[in-house]
């Protein structure tokens, strides 16, 4: 299983309402698009069944932030990570300001 959250660090809150995608990055082929709730997290993608092999999160946090009247320079935040084991649950989180990212593998 993949999930994420996203928490603004310069709010010191969760991001809601973010879309993510989720890609398989070798091909850049679409897997699934979630939205954070209202606690950031995406806690499942719906997919049943994972491969081994390469992935990409991408984050649109200009929305988020245009919604909250905030410039950002990261449009976007493209994270991409590699399953090697299925049976594992794979969290990546990510921390946003408006001119800062950070990212590492949850649990």
């Amino acid at each position: 299983m993949i999930s994420t959250h996203i928490l603004d660090t310069n709010l010191g809150k969760p991001a809601a309402h973010v879309e993510v995608k989720l890609f398989h990055a070798e091909t850049h082929e679409l897997i699934a698009t979630a939205t954070t709730n209202p606690d950031g997290r995406v806690s499942d993608f719906g997919i049943k069944e994972f491969a081994e092999g390469a992935y990409q999160l991408e984050f649109e946090i200009a929305p988020y932030f245009s919604s909250l009247k905030v410039k950002t320079f990261f449009p976007r935040v493209c994270i991409q990570f590699f399953i090697e084991d299925i049976n594992q649950h794979y969290h990546i989180p990510l921390l946003i300001s408006p001119f800062a990212y950070s990212t590492y593998r949850g649990s």
